[in-house]
């Protein structure tokens, strides 16, 4: 994570780091880390994995319903809060 300015630039892709003394938006971080682990334990070499692969995990994570929004999905959540901006 000391990098991830670095990482950022080479890749075009950003990084977000927690505020420091901001608790609160750790929980969230873990989960999903956590959850990702699910299908990349720790030391999986990442370089085997495609797009399409990524794509999927993504598909199934934004599709499982979440505790911390009332049990929506990701998805779900991204489209209502979307639908009442427009």
């Amino acid at each position: 994570m000391g990098r991830h300015l670095e990482f950022s630039i080479a890749t075009g892709c950003p990084v977000y780091v927690c505020d420091p003394h901001s608790p609160w938006q750790r929980p969230t971080n873990d989960n999903t880390n956590g959850l990702q682990r699910q299908y990349f334990p720790k030391s999986t070499d990442l370089t085997g994995v495609t797009t399409a692969h990524l794509d999927t995990v993504a598909d199934e994570l934004n599709g499982r319903p979440r505790k911390t929004l009332d049990y929506m999905t990701p998805s779900e959540k991204f489209a209502g809060l979307v639908a009442s901006t427009a």
